[in-house]
C-alpha cells in the first residue's frame, strides 16, 4: 500500500516541524547498509546515520537475529524487582569497555531521559552528603558551556544553551543554571590556557551551589557541532576534583566510535563520575540509554533522604533493546569499526575538506571534522528543507540545520558511496556559493 503523504502532512507532527507548515517528508520503504530506498525506488546514500545512531548500517543481519531470537522469549517485562539475561549481559559488557571506576548502570529509554536521571543523581548525591554531615552546601545548580545540547525534556533543556539553542523560548520556565563560554581552541590547535579561565572562575565562585558539571566531550552536538581541544576536558576534570563537583559526561552522541575513539572522553584520558550513552548503543534499532556511574555516586544517592532513586521508565532495560545492544557491542568488540572510521576520516579529508579548501568558496565560514563526522559551517543560515531537497535530488540523505551542513554516515558505508557523498556535498555547497556571491 502506498504511503499516504497527504494524511501524514495533515495529521502527523514531525520532529522540529510545524503542523500548519510542515517540513517536506520523503516516503522511505526500505534500507540496507548505508542506502535508503524511497517509495519510487530512488536510492539515497545515508549521510546522517539517523542522527548518530545507525552505526552498523540498516537491516544488519546480526542485529536482526538478536531481535528475532528474543521475541519468542518475551518482548518486555517491568524491571522493578526483576532481572533478565539481556540486561545482565549488557551491563557486564558496558562495564568492561568503560573506565573501571564506573561500576553500576541505570537504564533509560532515551538520551534526554538519561540526562534527567544524571541531574537527579547529582542532586541526591549532595543530599546524601548533607545527611551524613559531610557538607553544608546546598549544591542545586549545574555548570556547563555555551552551544551545548543535552536533549529536549525540561531538565535537559535547562543545561542546553539558554540563548543560542532551539530552547530559548522556554527560558522563563526553565531552572536557571550557570553557563560559560565554550572553549575556542580547536582539537588540533595549540592549547590556549585562556580557554579555561572563565570556567575556573565560575566554578570557584559558585562551587557551593554547583552539584555537577555536565558537558559533551570533544564534540558538541546539535548546539553547534563544535570540536574542541582535549586539554579543556583534562582541566575540567582537575577543577571538578579541586572544588568537589561531580563531572557528568554526555556521550549520547559521541559514544561508540564516532570520533575515532570508542568514547570521546578517551581523547583526554579522563574518568567522569557519571557517563551517559545511548544512540549507537543498540545500533539504532531500539531506544535505549545507559547512565553509568561510580560506586561513590550510587552510595551517596542511597544515603540521601529518599534512600533510593525515584525514577522508573516503563521500558527500563527493555529485553529487546538490551538483546540488540548486546550484539551491537559484540560488533564493536571485533574492532572493525576503527578501520572503518579511519577510512571515512581519510575520505572526508581528501574528497570533502581538501576539495572545498581548493575551491576557496566565499560561502564557507569553517571546515572541521573528527573521525566519521564532517562539518561545513556556512556564513549564513539556509532553509533546512531547501538544502535537504538539493541533497535528495543528487542522491544523498543529509539534513543540515541553520549554518551547518554535517555528515556522519554509518560506519559500514562503502568507500565508493562515501566518496560520492562528499562529491554531492561539494556540489550543493558550490551551488550555494553561486547564490551567496550574487
Amino acid at each position: 500500500m502506498p504511503i499516504d503523504l497527504e494524511f501524514d502532512k495533515n495529521h502527523i507532527w514531525h520532529q522540529y516541524s510545524s503542523l500548519t507548515n510542515p517540513i517536506k517528508t520523503y516516503p522511505v520503504v526500505k534500507a540496507k547498509g548505508a542506502i535508503v530506498t524511497l517509495e519510487d525506488d530512488t536510492e539515497l546514500i545515508d549521510g546522517m546515520s539517523s542522527w548518530w545512531c545507525q552505526i552498523h548500517g540498516y537491516n544488519n543481519e546480526v542485529l536482526n537475529k538478536a531481535i528475532y531470537d528474543q521475541v519468542p522469549k518475551f518482548a518486555h517485562f517491568m524491571f522493578a524487582g526483576v532481572s533478565h539475561e539481556p540486561a545482565t549481559e549488557l551491563t557486564k559488557k558496558l562495564l568492561s569497555i568503560t573506565p573501571k571506576e564506573l561500576d553500576n548502570v541505570f537504564y533509560a529509554d532515551s538520551g534526554s531521559v538519561a540526562v534527567e536521571v544524571s541531574l537527579k543523581l547529582a542532586h541526591q548525591f549532595w543530599g546524601g552528603k548533607r545527611l551524613k554531615g559531610e557538607t553544608n552546601f546546598l549544591k542545586d545548580k549545574f555548570l556547563t558551556i555555551n552551544y551545548g545540547y543535552h536533549g529536549d525534556t525540561f531538565g535537559a533543556m535547562s543545561v542546553c544553551d539558554p540563548v543560542n539553542s532551539m530552547h530559548a523560548s522556554y527560558s522563563g520556565y526553565l531552572t536557571k543554571n550557570i553557563f560559560v563560554e565554550a572553549p575556542k581552541t580547536k582539537f588540533n590547535e595549540t592549547w590556549d590556557n585562556n580557554d579555561i579561565i572563565e570556567f575556573e572562575t565560575k566554578l570557584k565562585d559558585n562551587h557551593d551551589r554547583i552539584a555537577a558539571v555536565i558537558i559533551e566531550p570533544i564534540v558538541q552536538g546539535a548546539g553547534g557541532m563544535r570540536i574542541y581541544h582535549p586539554e579543556f576536558l583534562r582541566q575540567v576534570r582537575k577543577l571538578c576534583d579541586e572544588y568537589e563537583t561531580l563531572l557528568i559526561l554526555d556521550e549520547i552522541a559521541t559514544g561508540f566510535g564516532r570520533t575515532g575513539k570508542l568514547f570521546a572522553h578517551q581523547h583526554a584520558d579522563i574518568v567522569p563520575d557519571i557517563l551517559l550513552c545511548g544512540k549507537g548503543l543498540t545500533g539504532g534499532y531500539l531506544p535505549l540509554s545507559a547512565v553509568i556511574m561510580t560506586r561513590d555516586v550510587a552510595n551517596y544517592v542511597c544515603e540521601s533522604p529518599a534512600k533510593r532513586l525515584f525514577h522508573g521508565p516503563t521500558y527500563m532495560a527493555n529485553p529487546l533493546a538490551c538483546a540488540v545492544a548486546n550484539k551491537s557491542l559484540d560488533i564493536l568488540a571485533t574492532g572493525k569499526w576503527e578501520k572503518q572510521v579511519q577510512e571515512i576520516e581519510i575520505i572526508f579529508n581528501k574528497n570533502l575538506f581538501d576539495k572545498l579548501k581548493s575551491l576557496r568558496l566565499e560561502v564557507i565560514d569553517d571546515l572541521r571534522g573528527i573521525g566519521a563526522l564532517a562539518v561545513i559551517q556556512l556564513k549564513k543560515p539556509y532553509d533546512t528543507d531547501y538544502l535537504q531537497g538539493e541533497f535528495v535530488k543528487l542522491g544523498a540523505w543529509v539534513r543540515p540545520f541553520g549554518k551547518l551542513i554535517y555528515i556522519m554516515p554509518p560506519f559500514v558505508i562503502e568507500r565508493s558511496d562515501a566518496i560520492k557523498l562528499c562529491e554531492i556535498a561539494v556540489q550543493v555547497i558550490v551551488q550555494l556559493n553561486t547564490q551567496y556571491i550574487k
